[in-house]
């Protein structure tokens, strides 16, 4: 009777291992499936840092161009807003990217 009631003791202890096991390994699978982000999540995200910057970019390109040819001056416009264009792209992306990583 000894061996049978030890023998019942060692299978409620494995059986208890084993349970505690499978769950630990159950919930780090679905926080892993939660936190993982798919091809398209990425490839969204660099469409949307890339039309953050080129957008702001191209604007400040098109103004600067318009104020060269209709009013004459020493400076470059274009030049200097498609950097200020380029700066405020830059600044977007960066909020961007910082809101999505903090989620």
């Amino acid at each position: 009777m000894n061996e049978s009631k030890v023998t019942e003791q060692q299978k409620k202890k494995h059986h208890n291992q084993f349970y505690t096991q499978v769950n630990r390994k159950a919930s780090r699978k679905i926080e892993a499936r939660r936190k993982k982000k798919s091809i398209w999540f990425v490839i969204g995200m660099f469409g949307m840092v890339g039309w953050s910057v080129v957008i702001p970019t191209l604007i400040g390109i098109a103004i600067g161009v318009w104020i060269d040819t209709h009013i004459p001056s020493p400076y470059s416009w274009t030049l200097m807003l498609l950097c200020i264009g380029l700066f405020i792209g830059c600044l977007t992306a960066w909020y961007w990217v910082k809101q999505e990583s903090d989620r």
